[in-house]
């Protein structure tokens, strides 16, 4: 597909600087853009690549427009610009509605209009699907799941019973929805299952990352609000609920019955452990682990860096004298105590 630079300036809320009736018709980085295609400036370190770029035409921000040798558009935020005009020009959001042949639907389920369900989907009993929704190959939807409309829901996923998906959720592929949470209970020395008989809520805006696992929640439900992001291969555990607009890295782990508060961000590789409270406006730092909630809003760490194998290891065999010596910090502190 190609459009204009008008057609996509106006889509993006741009200043055009240049021809715009010069046509587009894709995107690539600022050193492989062709004359066809659009490319974008959102941090200065790669401002240097400006004047050599063979890009069509350039996202910069305001003010920008005159050190660039080609069409600029110029706009207030050209990461979030270039976001809106990537998907304009190269995401066909038009589907066909097709049930794949080898599909089972179960006769109780409610199916809506311009539904795509690919090969190998298994759709139990009681299950809604909404307007618009598109369902890959190998997917399985148990029983009384529902799914609102315009939701992507990619192969390979798994969405346990009585699970709600919100509207405009996209899931990628191998993501599990509504497994049993982790309960368990010592009866002398031997563990048994508590039964998980909670569910799973995912609201509006929702993005889930490949392989990501949400459990079902032990009594209450497991809840996911609008618009947070979630990448690959998190683990987040029975009862948890996450606030609006969070964003959480790949490889995190959030233990039980823990809430994350709104407008958070956590680094890739965190831990956060059970029954904990995370403020509003929260960002972890990657390798954090959290074992107290955390109530004032700010930017957290924990972990230890990189470097050198060998100044590390030096480190820790100073690390583990730590006791000895504060040991013989206060014992010479209390030997030089003035005398009154």
């Amino acid at each position: 597909m190609s459009f204009t630079i008008a057609e996509i300036a106006q889509h993006i809320n741009g200043k055009i600087v240049g021809d715009p009736n010069y046509i587009i018709c894709g995107v690539g980085t600022l050193s492989s853009a062709t004359s066809t295609q659009l490319s974008f400036l959102s941090n200065n370190k790669y401002k240097k690549f400006l004047s050599e770029s063979k890009a069509g035409v350039i996202i910069v921000g305001e003010g920008l427009a005159n050190s660039v040798n080609t069409n600029a558009i110029e706009v207030a935020n050209p990461y979030v610009a270039y976001a809106k005009a990537a998907t304009f020009i190269c995401v066909d959001e038009k589907q066909l509605a097709k049930i794949h042949h080898t599909a089972w639907i179960d006769d109780s389920a409610s199916i809506g209009a311009n539904v795509s369900i690919g090969p190998n989907v298994s759709i139990a009993e009681n299950v809604t699907i909404a307007n618009n929704v598109r369902i890959a190959a190998g997917t399985v939807i148990e029983h009384d799941v529902s799914i609102a409309e315009s939701s992507d829901v990619r192969a390979n996923v798994t969405i346990c019973y009585g699970s709600k998906i919100g509207a405009h959720v996209l899931i990628h592929p191998g993501v599990v929805i509504g497994a049993d949470g982790f309960g368990i209970a010592n009866d002398n020395g031997r563990w048994i299952k508590v039964p998980q008989l909670g569910s799973v809520v995912i609201s509006d805006y929702v993005e889930i990352g490949a392989n990501t696992t949400i459990d079902r929640g032990a009594i209450d439900d497991t809840f996911i609000a609008e618009g947070v992001k979630l990448d690959n291969q998190i683990q987040i555990a029975h009862n948890v609920k996450i606030g609006k607009h969070t964003v959480i890295a790949g490889c995190v782990g959030i233990a039980g019955s823990t809430t994350i508060g709104e407008n958070c961000a956590v680094g890739g590789g965190s831990g956060v452990a059970g029954h904990l409270d995370i403020a509003d406006g929260v960002q972890l730092m990657g390798m954090s682990m959290v074992t107290k909630s955390i109530r004032t809003s700010g930017v957290y760490s924990s972990g230890i860096p990189s470097e050198p194998s060998h100044t590390w290891q030096r480190n820790i065999a100073r690390y583990r004298q730590l006791d000895k010596l504060f040991d013989r910090v206060k014992a010479l502190e209390v030997t030089e105590k003035p005398q009154s």
